[in-house]
């Protein structure tokens, strides 16, 4: 049973993960480092906030779920 709610979690964070915006403006500022506004205070608004509550979420669910498994 742990198993399967373990399969449904990781396809969940995964795509909720692949659904989170990204943090930098393109490819280039990844790889440069390019970006000020990287680490820049902004908040999170609407669905935003609410896909990283979900991924925190999911992760922290995840890792119980794998610790309750190994033990």
């Amino acid at each position: 049973m742990l198993q399967i709610l373990l399969i449904i979690i990781s396809i969940l964070l995964i795509a909720i993960v692949l659904l989170q915006a990204g943090k930098a403006e393109s490819t280039s500022s990844v790889l440069t480092g390019g970006s000020d506004a990287l680490f820049a205070q902004r908040k999170e608004r609407g669905g935003e906030l609410l896909i990283t509550r979900l991924t925190m979420v999911l992760g922290a669910a995840f890792f119980i779920i794998c610790l309750i498994i190994g033990f």
